[in-house]
């Protein structure tokens, strides 16, 4: 297979320490960059495939989203008296009848 001179720029520092990690692996530091690249590649492509299912699940629920109409910018009109013993009554399981800024006389 024929290859390919690939040229990168880097920092001294970095290059000196790719030189003793490679010797360290007993590896020329091409070959060394290449086994990094290609086990780099290999976990990404892993996790990608790990997620794929849920990516494609986010970008389905993406699209049926910006279809769906814009309640949440709609303008909040006052709500209606049944709305609000609805209201009342949530808000009293949750934090008691007696709760303080509770309509006295009033039922759930």
């Amino acid at each position: 297979m024929a290859k390919t001179r690939i040229s990168i720029s880097l920092e001294q520092e970095q290059a000196e320490r790719i030189r003793r990690h490679a010797e360290r692996a007993g590896l020329d530091v091409s070959a060394y960059l290449v086994h990094a690249a290609t086990r780099q590649m290999a976990e990404t492509e892993t996790i990608e495939a790990q997620f794929a299912a849920v990516d494609a699940l986010i970008a389905a629920a993406e699209v049926e989203a910006a279809g769906a109409p814009p309640e949440a910018d709609a303008p909040v009109g006052e709500l209606t008296e049944q709305e609000r013993r609805e209201v009342e009554a949530a808000l009293d399981l949750v934090y008691g009848a007696d709760r303080p800024g509770a309509r006295p006389g009033e039922a759930a």
